[in-house]
């Protein structure tokens, strides 16, 4: 099989400014180059005065050229750190009407889209290994949404789980899960709800191309299926199960374990994991959790390393600090007023947030919202982030501490004490970072956060 290209969404709106700072081509055989604009205009595609059902330009063949998307392009969408940037990709330049809007697409080779994607979800600079397992797992999860089929590559994405998850319809729980966005028109999407990805924008090195390289076509398969290869920024210690995050379907090499090998259980020579990861404590049990949460385990993602961090952490990234273990406060009227305008349900005062149920890194599945007017139980781990920021709650695994007033039974404070970056689940980006730096193979890496896994070449 040879590599296949793919499609990826990268903005939409009214009008589509770009430009071609070198001669692109349309199907027709016209060159184009320069400053250019599409705008949408009666289900139509308005440019250099004509109108079309679709545009697409292509860079002259075996040109590493660019295309630059003059717009501001909305990355971090809906993160607390959301901002817009404008950006360059290789590749053609598709332009399609999508509703009443324009929407740019960037069709690419598979390799060179993961070089790019490794540089956008970490730096560039990173070590080999941590970026040769990074490329292994993008590689294989997006290649999992996608099957070949008469030779050509057919989406198998299933429609937004947000919409169409089963939810509870009882009135005291709402349990409701978020997973990859279906897209109709293109592959993937540029922003981190599947992969971040920002083109050339984000200068990719010697080092990443290496590693792109190097794992050229490799992917993690599990009983002869590739696997569906999540990752987060920092599990916080313990790694969280598939199922207690997204559709309820197990996936035993997404399995809860703790994020730390002892150096005894690896060789000094290869840095081969030669024995079991150390056990890890029941924390689905309160007070376990509570134990695991209000302390700072030995972890590989337990690190303050500045070196080590800048690996996975862009600029923007670095803004957020104190991940491994964090802590936000709320006075009542604050997580009354945030819970109403996130979940659209008031609750009057709220007088209590009871953990429910707890997954294997401890991360909260349910959580029991009490108020004044209303209690009703909410989940999985991404509604409850959702529901208790104004973006996204650093992770589900958090304790309550409350703190009451004079008056009797409502608290005036709520103080949440948490662990980890992200869902947890699969390998953790922080903590691969520290098994590079300490010299483990990124098949080693591979393996301690997808047990039982292998690697296969899928195409050459």
């Amino acid at each position: 099989m040879e590599e296949p290209q793919i499609t990826v969404g990268i903005l939409s709106g009214k009008e589509i400014e770009f430009s071609f700072p070198e001669s692109f081509t349309t199907p027709d055989g016209t060159k184009v180059s320069g400053a250019q604009k599409a705008v949408y205009q009666k289900e139509k595609i308005y440019w250099s005065g004509k109108e079309y059902d679709e545009l697409i330009f292509y860079p002259q063949p075996n040109a590493r050229i660019f295309f630059e998307l003059k717009d501001d392009v909305t990355i971090g969408i809906n993160f607390h750190w959301e901002r817009k940037e404008v950006q360059r990709f290789q590749g053609a330049l598709k332009i399609i009407v999508e509703g009443e809007t324009l929407t740019a697409i960037n069709v690419i080779s598979i390799e060179d889209y993961l070089t790019s994607v490794i540089s956008s979800e970490m730096s560039a600079t990173a070590s080999l290994e941590l970026l040769k397992a990074h490329a292994v797992i993008s590689r294989s999860w997006l290649i999992n949404k996608l099957r070949v089929e008469n030779e050509k590559w057919k989406a198998t994405i299933q429609p937004d789980s947000a919409a169409n998850s089963p939810l509870s319809t009882l009135n005291s729980q709402l349990i409701k899960w978020y997973d990859h966005e279906a897209h109709t028109h293109f592959d993937v999407c540029a922003d981190d709800h599947c992969q971040r990805y920002q083109g050339t924008t984000r200068a990719s090195t010697p080092q990443a191309i290496e590693a792109v390289s190097a794992t050229r076509g490799e992917v993690l398969m599990y009983e002869g299926k590739i696997c569906d290869a999540r990752f987060s920024k920092c599990c916080g210690g313990a790694m969280e199960e598939f199922q207690n995050c997204w559709e309820n379907v197990r996936h035993p090499y997404l399995t809860g374990k703790r994020d730390y090998i002892p150096e005894s259980h690896a060789s000094d020579s290869e840095k081969q994991i030669t024995g079991p990861a150390i056990q890890l404590p029941d924390l689905t049990q309160e007070e376990e959790a509570d134990r695991w949460i209000r302390t700072s385990p030995d972890a590989f993602c337990n690190t303050q390393d500045k070196k080590i961090l800048s690996q996975v952490l862009n600029n923007y990234d670095q803004e957020t600090t104190d991940f491994y273990r964090w802590k936000i406060s709320y006075s009542q009227q604050e997580l009354a007023e945030l819970i109403h305008q996130r979940s659209g349900i008031d609750f009057g005062e709220i007088i209590d947030l009871i953990p429910v149920e707890r997954g294997t890194s401890g991360r909260l599945i349910r959580l029991k919202i009490v108020g004044t007017l209303r209690t009703l139980t909410i989940g999985k781990e991404l509604e409850i982030r959702r529901t208790l920021s104004p973006s996204h709650l650093y992770s589900s695994a958090f304790l309550v501490d409350k703190e009451k007033g004079e008056e009797g039974n409502v608290p005036t404070h709520f103080t949440l004490t948490g662990a980890g970056w992200g869902h947890g689940v699969g390998l953790c980006q922080i903590g691969a970072a520290v098994m590079g730096e300490r010299g483990y193979y990124y098949k080693d890496i591979l393996a301690h956060y997808y047990p039982g896994s292998r690697l296969e070449k899928q195409y050459e």
